[in-house]
């Protein structure tokens, strides 16, 4: 397990898919969808992303996923090689930075 160390910025990537549920995702880009968790968690156990995952509340809607990073390089790395934005299938993705209020 990756420690996580206390900072105060992390930076925060978001990925809109096109795709409006999980199932859909797994009929459709069986391949894509084990590349992405095989690619996340060997990140995850490098250090570079400390957790990732897609959002439930608004069944119906694009998939929207999110992941937190140490740094802006790592979450552009992270959303550059995903294979679902190199296969076309995320319309919109942005990383925001954001502040830790935590510092213990």
């Amino acid at each position: 397990m990756v420690e996580i160390k206390s900072q105060p910025t992390y930076f925060v990537a978001f990925l809109k898919t096109r795709f409006t549920s999980i199932d859909e995702v797994k009929a459709k880009m069986p391949d894509a969808l084990a590349t992405h968790l095989s690619r996340s968690n060997e990140l995850h156990r490098h250090g570079k992303v400390l957790m990732a995952g897609a959002f439930r509340s608004n069944p119906g809607e694009s998939v929207t996923t999110m992941a937190v990073f140490y740094s802006r390089e790592d979450a552009e790395e992270y959303v550059r090689g995903d294979p679902f934005v190199i296969n076309g299938m995320v319309s919109d993705w942005h990383i925001e930075e954001w502040a830790n209020i935590l510092r213990e």
